[in-house]
């Protein structure tokens, strides 16, 4: 995917824990995919053992001399890379504000909010792993969507695998206001035969999209049973739509009101 002056191109990747579709232990070809995306920010999930000492799966040193990508620090009691799996990989940026979000639901969840100043332009990165049932999704959108508009004027960029594969009315998308998209997605899942769009890489405004696909070599196929799914955004200000609209700021100034009213903290 060949980057265009002032865009940039956002991934998402579910390594899986590094257990390919062939049922192998294997990092380092995920590391490799990770370098055919040729991207300036990902997002990857399931990036760490989930139970014991919840160790981070790839080489970070390695893959940043590889590809330049180098993670976001995030603050956890553990040894893994990420908060709750998720790591978000900057090439060439500066971070200038992260959140970690718990998330609300039956199982351990979390997402990152990262404000980053990358060459093309400032944006927003939202990146999670939503949950495996359809209630603990709409309350973990719920608690995004807050946290997407709360007090800024960047673009933003969801990242992350949705699991979800519903399109019409019961599916989670429908939460998002009007100017998120694209909601359509492409099939990665599974990454042999992918069918499903769970993966998604989604931006406010929908414009600044310029182009979504799966990321499908033969190496990506083997390495997790995801895809990566890739998007170029442009972010460059050239659109005279780029920043956040206002129907989602005040949608997350609500959501955080009654929030704090419930005493949950998002």
């Amino acid at each position: 995917m060949a980057r265009t002056a002032g865009s940039a191109v956002f991934a998402s990747y579910n390594i899986h824990k590094c257990v390919g579709a062939d049922r192998r232990f294997d990092p380092v070809r995920v590391q490799r995919v990770i370098g055919e995306l040729h991207a300036d920010v990902i997002a990857l999930q399931e990036a760490d053992r989930r139970f014991g000492d919840r160790a981070g799966l790839l080489d970070l040193a390695a893959l940043g001399k590889e590809t330049g990508l180098m993670p976001v620090p995030v603050s956890n009691d553990h040894r893994g890379h990420g908060w709750h799996g998720n790591v978000v990989l900057v090439r060439e940026g500066a971070v200038r504000r992260l959140r970690q979000v718990k998330l609300p639901g039956l199982e351990p969840r979390g997402a990152l909010v990262a404000d980053l100043d990358l060459a093309a332009g400032p944006v927003r990165v939202v990146a999670a792993h939503l949950g495996l049932l359809r209630h603990s999704r709409l309350m973990q959108v719920e608690v995004l969507l807050a946290h997407a508009g709360d007090d800024t004027d960047r673009p933003v960029v969801f990242m992350g695998d949705f699991n979800e594969w519903r399109r019409e009315r019961r599916s989670v998308l429908t939460r998002f206001p009007p100017g998120f998209g694209p909601t359509g997605g492409v099939p990665s899942f599974p990454s042999y035969f992918p069918v499903l769009a769970l993966d998604r890489v989604m931006a406010q405004p929908q414009q600044l999209v310029e182009r979504v696909e799966a990321h499908e070599t033969p190496l990506a196929r083997l390495a997790s049973d995801h895809l990566p799914v890739k998007a170029t955004i442009r972010l460059d200000g050239t659109h005279p739509d780029r920043t956040v609209h206002p129907e989602l700021q005040a949608l997350g100034r609500r959501i955080l009101s009654r929030l704090r009213d419930e005493r949950v903290q998002p």
